[in-house]
Order: structure tokens, then C-alpha cells, then sequence
């Protein structure tokens, strides 16, 4: 069974940073893509991240790009994404994701909110 769990979100002040964590179990996790998503209130998920392998291929948003930095640990079954500067407008549930066969298995999402 997929399972994705993400932890790491809370309530940032803007300029703050948050390190989210995503630990994955019931799949060959160094075999696969991992991706960070969010979606703020009122709007369509939307694609953070991902990353390939420890030291490979990074793609980002435009919007956190600069800003943040996928990372992954194969020993642990984890992805990381260290979020830096941060905005209001980057509140949102962040999601980790995995594609398996063709399916996209999402975590439960953890919550970000960037406020004073």
C-alpha cells in the first residue's frame, strides 16, 4: 500500500523559512520522481517541485523558484523541501506526489501558512 506523509507546515511569519519532510512507504522509493505540490484557498493545485534523484535533475515553479530546495534522502524514504523567504501568498496545503504506473498517489498535505 502507497503511502506518503508529509509533515514539517505551521504558521510562519513572511521572510520566515519551513523545512517540509514527505516519508514515503509500499513502493521502491529511489526508483521514482518525487514532487512537492500546493493549493492555496480557492485555487487549483499546483506543481512546486520535484526531483529525480539525490543529485540529479531539479525542476521548480516560477514561483518558488530561488526561493526553496528539493532534496531527498533514498535511505530514509524521504523528500524534503526547504522553503525560504516566504510569502504570504505562499500559504497554502503542500502535497508530496508520487506517479506509479501511471498513478498519482498524493500524501494527506501539510498545512503553511505565512502571516503576521
Amino acid at each position: 500500500q502507497v503511502q506518503l506523509v508529509e509533515s514539517g507546515g505551521g504558521l510562519v511569519q513572511p521572510g520566515g523559512s519551513l523545512r517540509l519532510s514527505c516519508v514515503a512507504s509500499g513502493f521502491t522509493f529511489n526508483t521514482y520522481a518525487m514532487s512537492w505540490y500546493r493549493q492555496a484557498p480557492g485555487k487549483e493545485r499546483e506543481f512546486v517541485a520535484s526531483i529525480i534523484n539525490p543529485g540529479g535533475s531539479r525542476v521548480y515553479s516560477d514561483s518558488l523558484k530561488g526561493r526553496s530546495t528539493i532534496s531527498r534522502d533514498n535511505a530514509k524514504n524521504a523528500v524534503y523541501l526547504q522553503m525560504n523567504s516566504l510569502r504570504d501568498e505562499d500559504t497554502a496545503v503542500y502535497y508530496c506526489r508520487v506517479v506509479l504506473w501511471g498513478r498519482a498517489y498524493w500524501g494527506q498535505g501539510t498545512q503553511v501558512t505565512v502571516s503576521s
